[in-house]
């Protein structure tokens, strides 16, 4: 890989010369070009003058600044940004160490491999990628990168330092509009149950990290050429529609997940396994309850046949001792 930028990292009074690599390729994804409908011709973005409205070529292409809102712009060349009074220009200066949890997800931008650019970095290079793993860390400081200041974090990653651009805070929208102005309200079982739901994801497989789409595209783009039907295979087919019965939605997600891993559906995860024992405990209680309430008026009942049967045979006692008297 060619470097796309060099400059250093100051830690304290350490400096270590850094290059810079990218760490993705865009130009693995899926992309379309534009075409004339009509007759299949290439629409191409040509680099018209808008005062002569004549195509120019790359090398007339400078870079202008407009400020405001107005249609004036301001031409900058390249010596014009190099003068800038930027300490940012040819350093990425770290600013704080903070823990990785700390930095919202919504800011984080393109990422670069880090490399050392000379013999003499090397060991301060493996002293900042070691105490921060050690420490737990990730390093923040600002860099400038192809023409405008930005953000970074520096982090270690199997033995290496990545750097990982981030947007300024006010790049972050606000969330105006998308909250529901009125919350739902959940119950604690569907809670439970959603948990359950949870536990019964595994995790990823290679399958999952496949690009699906990029394949099934190629297979149209290679029928269309061989004139003929493309040839997909047979997948399971998702359920469509609106389930009202979210606690059932739930439990039959998490029967279809363990069917989907061959597992025994008896095999419940923690949370279900918790919930049933705790139903199972009140229905414990209740049947005792029940045992006893019935064992009780059991009790009563026998004695008051006992007390009847009492108070029946000293009447008969005291009819006999009347009659003798008589």
């Amino acid at each position: 890989m060619r470097p796309t930028a060099k400059f250093s990292i100051s830690f304290g009074l350490v400096t270590i010369p850094v290059a810079a690599y990218n760490a993705t390729d865009s130009s693995a994804s899926v992309s379309f070009v534009r075409i004339h409908t009509a007759d299949g011709g290439r629409v191409r973005n040509q680099p018209v003058c808008s005062l002569e409205g004549v195509e120019i070529s790359p090398d007339e292409i400078g870079r202008g600044y407009k400020p405001g809102d107005g249609d004036t712009v301001v031409p900058l060349s390249d010596e014009d940004l190099d003068a800038l009074p930027l300490p940012t220009a040819k350093t990425l200066t770290i600013l704080a160490f903070v823990a990785g949890g700390d930095i919202d997800p919504l800011q984080m931008g393109k990422g670069y491999y880090l490399g050392i650019d000379s013999p003499a970095a090397a060991k301060p290079y493996v002293l900042l990628r070691e105490a921060m793993e050690r420490h737990q860390r990730v390093g923040l400081g600002k860099i400038a990168l192809h023409g405008r200041e930005t953000l970074a974090m520096i982090r270690p990653m199997e033995g290496a330092l990545v750097m990982q651009v981030l947007l300024w805070p006010h790049q972050i929208r606000p969330m105006d509009g998308v909250l529901p102005e009125r919350q739902a309200e959940v119950a604690p079982n569907e809670v439970s149950a959603a948990e359950a739901l949870m536990d019964s994801f595994g995790e990823l497989s290679e399958d999952d990290l496949h690009d699906h789409y990029r394949e099934a595209l190629e297979e149209i783009v290679a029928a269309k050429l061989a004139h003929r039907e493309p040839e997909f295979p047979a997948g399971e087919e998702q359920p469509a529609g609106q389930v009202m019965d979210l606690m059932a939605a739930l439990q039959d997600s998490v029967r279809a997940a363990k069917r989907s891993r061959g597992e025994d559906e008896e095999a419940e995860p923690r949370s279900g396994r918790t919930a049933k024992k705790s139903a199972t405990k009140k229905t414990a209680a209740k049947k005792a309850t029940a045992t006893e309430s019935a064992s009780a008026t059991a009790s009563k009942t026998a004695a008051k046949k006992a007390t009847a049967k009492k108070t029946a045979a000293a009447k008969k006692t005291a009819g006999r001792g009347g009659r003798r008297a008589g």
